[in-house]
């Protein structure tokens, strides 16, 4: 199998790394306005012509910016064979839209995947298009699963996925930050501080993904009678850590259909 990358920006070049161990990728092209540059994945076969690109893919993977995706597509309308597979990686753009500048001929998974897809620890959310059948976006399923976990839903909760899990490595770096200060304040070095913190939240996360207890069952666990946990919590309660979260996502997910709206 074939797959072309049109975009090899940060996305494409992560993407890109992954699929070098997906057991039938067989070659990965990728096309870039910029060219490739010195320390570029030498695995990656280069292309200057998107067309090409698109001739030859078995799948081809849309990573550039959501207001390029018609310019870049729309020349491609005639060249997709038939079985081929369209991914698009913009966000905001549906799937209706790719489909119908690809000349509706082609099948499309729509995905949104997140920053730690950089390095394989990622969440990617996919949804299917008109058309698609469920071996394509099985297809889509094991390309993305080289870069961490995948959960595929229906379109039109695309949006509140760009909200959660899109824009939600920005919210785990302002906490990160925020109790690596917190540590320096208390005289710990910085670089022990953001350590403490950020193995913390790992930690945290993988017992939530791996043992499949309710987080607030995990955070009792924590918690002892009148210890120190329990002053910490009461203190996030006054600040309505909760609410801010909540009020944060949802305004992610708000603009996200905003901008999809034009």
């Amino acid at each position: 199998m074939i797959v072309g990358i049109l975009g090899y920006g940060t996305l494409g070049r992560a993407i890109a790394a992954g699929l070098h161990v997906h057991d039938d990728v067989e070659n990965v092209v990728a096309t870039t306005r910029r060219g490739f540059e010195p320390g570029d994945d030498a695995r990656v076969r280069a292309s200057a012509d998107n067309l090409e690109l698109a001739r030859q893919a078995d799948v081809l993977l849309i990573c550039v910016k959501p207001f390029q995706v018609e310019g870049v597509l729309a020349p491609l309308a005639a060249a997709p064979h038939a079985g081929q597979l369209v991914i698009s990686c913009a966000a905001s753009v549906s799937t209706s839209q790719v489909r119908a500048w690809t000349g509706d001929r082609v099948p499309v998974v729509r995905a949104m995947p997140n920053m730690p897809c950089r390095i394989r620890e990622g969440m990617t959310v996919l949804a299917a298009g008109h058309g698609t059948t469920p071996a394509h976006v099985a297809l889509a399923e094991s390309l993305f699963a080289t870069l961490g976990l995948t959960a595929t839903i229906d379109e039109r909760l695309m949006d509140a996925a760009t909200g959660i899990s899109g824009c939600g490595p920005a919210y785990a770096y302002v906490i990160i930050e925020a109790l690596s200060d917190a540590g320096v304040k208390l005289g710990l070095p910085r670089a022990i501080a953001r350590t403490l913190v950020a193995q913390t939240i790992l930690g945290s996360a993988k017992m939530v993904l791996e043992s499949d207890v309710h987080p607030a069952a995990l955070k009792d666990e924590v918690t002892t009678p009148a210890g120190c946990t329990t002053d910490a919590l009461m203190e996030l309660e006054d600040g309505k850590i909760r609410h801010t979260l909540l009020r944060a996502a949802v305004a992610a997910a708000e603009r996200s259909a905003k901008l999809a709206a034009g």
